[in-house]
């Protein structure tokens, strides 16, 4: 699985993923070249963490796995080696399906580069292993039955890959005892928050991008905190740090001309003349003044830009205070017109 973020040029990341059919206990190891050297580096670590010994690897049709250094070392471990069928690629299901399920669902899609990035996909991959497979249960298909175009899957109840591995009859019972020692010293709270510190450390990588490196302080896991915080973190939904970030525009957003602005101070003194004047009339002078730029189908945009003023101007009113002294001229004048004065207060812009 590959960590080169938007561009595949150059050299970058990857992940090794190991996947046993019988148990699905699976196992991730980042390489930080795909060179025959580091192939065989990252087969012997997977080699080393599985709880059983391997019998055989499957490889797909990469070439670097489908080599003479690689094949070579494998046969001479006494590993029985196979490959998929060319465009086949249903041959690999029981593998293809935790690259998403663990390395995109926990990594991401970001550029990982040189060793350090290695290492810290290392310390997540660490974490990983234990809490999926001691503590994450998975479906395993029972049996597939094809009728015509439908295909119906059964699959067996729902166990995490140690309950396979445990009742396996091949593996040895020691290997077994070790499995449940393991089992009883792993925490899934404290494996959970390793995962989410190591996710941290990953996501400031993705941040930086490598323009500005500089020497941090390893993370400490306050469980004590981290705990706390499941108890209201699952309304917001999860949210990894090693996903992309939402954009957040910096460059100012660069303001057009209106087509107002030449008339701005022409409809403001007639909005002060006429305080009642409406957005129609003011959309009809100024189709009188230029009848080619002002039609009909301005009203709206006249009627927001008429409101705007209006609560401005209503502001300054009100700052000033002199609107208590016109409340009589406003009554005198009701009564002159035959007007109510509720009716000229209501006038009264707020």
């Amino acid at each position: 699985m590959a960590h080169s973020g938007t561009s595949s040029s150059g050299s970058f990341v990857q992940t090794m993923v190991l996947t046993d059919i019988a148990t699905g206990w699976t196992e991730c190891v980042p390489v930080r070249t795909c060179d025959s050297g580091n192939v065989i580096v990252a087969i012997k670590q997977a080699r080393s963490l599985f709880p059983f010994p391997l019998l055989g690897v499957d490889f797909d049709n990469d070439s670097a796995f489908m080599n003479a250094f690689v094949v070579s070392w494998c046969r001479s471990e006494e590993l029985e080696v196979t490959r998929s069928r060319a465009y086949r690629k249903n041959d690999q299901a029981h593998v293809e399906q935790k690259n998403g399920a663990i390395v995109r669902r926990l990594v991401g899609y970001g550029r990982f580069v040189g060793a350090e990035a290695t290492a810290a996909l290392g310390q997540l991959y660490a974490v990983v292993r234990l809490y999926g497979n001691l503590f994450q249960p998975s479906f395993k298909l029972q049996e597939q039955t094809r009728i015509g175009a439908r295909v119906i899957k059964r699959y067996h109840p729902p166990v995490p890959p140690v309950a396979r591995v445990l009742a396996h009859p091949d593996v040895t019972e020691l290997d077994k005892v070790r499995l449940r020692a393991m089992m009883e010293n792993a925490d899934p709270v404290l494996l959970f928050a390793g995962i989410r510190a190591a996710q941290e450390e990953l996501g400031r990588r993705i941040d930086r991008r490598g323009l500005h490196p500089k020497l941090e302080e390893p993370i400490v896991v306050d469980l004590q905190r981290f705990a706390a915080n499941l108890k209201t973190v699952w309304k917001n939904g999860e949210t990894r740090p090693t996903h992309r970030r939402p954009y957040k525009r910096t460059k100012p957003w660069p303001k057009r001309p209106s087509m107002y602005e030449p008339f701005e101070a022409q409809i403001k003194a007639w909005l002060k003349e006429e305080p009642t004047l409406s957005a129609a009339g003011v959309l009809q002078r100024l189709t009188e003044i230029d009848p080619v730029r002002f039609t009909e189908r301005n009203i709206r945009m006249v009627q927001k830009l008429v409101k705007a003023w209006r609560m401005e101007m209503a502001g300054l009113f009100i700052l000033d205070g002199s609107w208590i002294e016109s409340l009589p001229s406003a009554a005198a004048a009701a009564g002159d017109t035959g007007t109510s004065a509720s009716a000229v207060l209501g006038n009264i812009p707020r």
